[in-house]
């Protein structure tokens, strides 16, 4: 029976790099603490009632806090970053399809891909989301 050859990476080495990423974390929480120690024991604190208000564009606060705000804006929002972050993806597919041999299959996935956004768009256009009131 042969014998085995003996591992050529200790145990020790193995560990190295893990101690090295542990050693930069530790000193990367410590420079945080450091700083926000330094700022809590350097700021002035000095409360008046004109720094307890709400602050709000520059304008003095009036009446209550609660505001109604249309939902609708929000689902604007979120409509233009869902398309938004789905466009990026446009431009990955189109270095892609440059490159020699990847051409149908690309055209073809990147069809799909506008095929939800189109269905997605369309759902949201069923429900009366586009609808500016």
């Amino acid at each position: 029976m042969a014998d085995l050859p003996e591992p050529t990476v200790l145990a020790s080495d193995y560990f190295h790099g893990y101690a090295v990423v542990g050693m930069l974390a530790v000193i990367g929480v410590l420079f945080v603490a450091v700083a926000f120690g330094a700022g809590r024991l350097l700021r002035p604190v000095v409360p008046t009632p004109e720094k307890l208000l709400t602050y709000e564009c520059g304008v003095d606060p009036v009446g209550e806090g609660w505001a109604h705000t249309q939902v609708r804006y929000y689902v604007y929002a979120f409509l233009y970053v869902i398309f938004a972050v789905d466009s990026i993806f446009l431009f990955p597919w189109a270095t892609v399809f440059a490159a020699p041999g990847y051409g149908a299959t690309t055209l073809v996935e990147m069809f799909i891909f506008l095929g939800f956004l189109a269905v997605g768009l369309l759902y949201a256009w069923k429900k009366g989301v586009l609808e500016w009131t």
